[in-house]
């Protein structure tokens, strides 16, 4: 994963919405995204060629990230080929995407059970959206507010933008496996 240097006006920027509590955070990071996604020279630089170089990819992968000095926001770019998906996963803080390049699907899930058995956690399917550029951009909360899972179904490859606030706590987030009732903590990635 390569890394995205930003104007310091951007990166300031970014740094004030991730010092705001989430709800007054979240309402700053869906403009802001969506005025970055629409970067001619960002996207000349670092989603377009995207398309020509991960000719071979199956899986989707983090192609670039920027991340705030003090890990307080992660800004990202996700590189979906055809048929490629998550898993059903949250995170430990709040998010902002959108897409630039194709659609994505996204799953929302519930979770049914109270938490209190370690690793064991029922889901429920409540929506699912297809996003594309003109869909305007997603958010999710943390924890139990945000579970979901982001595909290509499509038959091209899709690229989207994430932006990311502060975590909460020690991990990065949990997986989920409904088919067997299984959730697990996922560790922060080390760099």
């Amino acid at each position: 994963m390569a890394t995205i240097s930003l104007p310091y006006a951007q990166e300031r920027k970014l740094a004030a919405l991730a010092a705001l509590p989430m709800e007054r955070a979240l309402r700053g990071a869906v403009p802001f995204l969506s005025r970055l996604s629409n970067d001619r020279a960002l996207l000349d630089a670092h989603v377009l060629p995207l398309l020509r170089e991960a000719r071979e990819v199956k899986d989707w992968y983090v192609a670039y990230d920027c991340n705030g000095p003090d890990d307080s926001y992660s800004l990202q770019v996700f590189f979906w080929p055809a048929g490629s998906r998550t898993q059903i996963h949250d995170h430990t803080s709040w998010g902002v995407y959108c897409c630039v390049i194709g659609s994505v699907l996204e799953e929302r899930y519930e979770r049914l059970d109270d938490g209190l058995r370690l690793n064991h956690s029922r889901l429920k399917k409540v929506w699912q959206l297809r996003w594309s550029r003109e869909d305007g951009a997603s958010t999710v909360l943390p924890y139990e507010e945000g579970i979901h899972r982001v595909a290509n179904t499509g038959e091209s490859p899709a690229i989207s933008m994430h932006l990311y606030g502060p975590q909460i706590g020690e991990v990065d987030g949990r997986d989920y496996d409904p088919s067997g009732n299984y959730v697990c903590d996922r560790p922060v990635a080390e760099a």
